[in-house]
């Protein structure tokens, strides 16, 4: 990957990422909806983030596509290492990393 494709690719990651933080306090979530492995948003709640805004769903697929989010065993959805390590570096540890 090229230093533009990289730089592109994690504006993008860091730009869907506050999106996501801000959607996720509107609709009455908290960042550790999703950065906690163990949580996670089912298909219900994705759904009506999605219905709530087009953003959501854009963001959720670039969050997807760059492997910055997944589905944990419960299949809700979830931050992964890199997206968690990309929040809490925007938003600070303390911020995303307690239940």
């Amino acid at each position: 990957m090229s230093y533009d494709t990289t730089t592109h690719l994690q504006r993008s990651l860091r730009q869907c990422l506050s999106t996501v933080a801000a959607l996720l306090y509107d609709h009455g979530h908290v960042l550790e909806s999703i950065t906690l492995s163990h949580r996670g948003l089912d298909q219900r709640e994705l759904g009506s983030l999605g219905t709530a805004s087009r953003q959501w769903k854009a963001c959720q697929k670039v969050l997807e596509s760059s492997e910055a989010a997944t589905y944990n065993e419960h299949e809700r959805f979830v931050l992964t290492h890199m997206g968690r390590e990309l929040m809490f570096d925007m938003f600070g540890q303390g911020a995303a990393d307690c239940a």
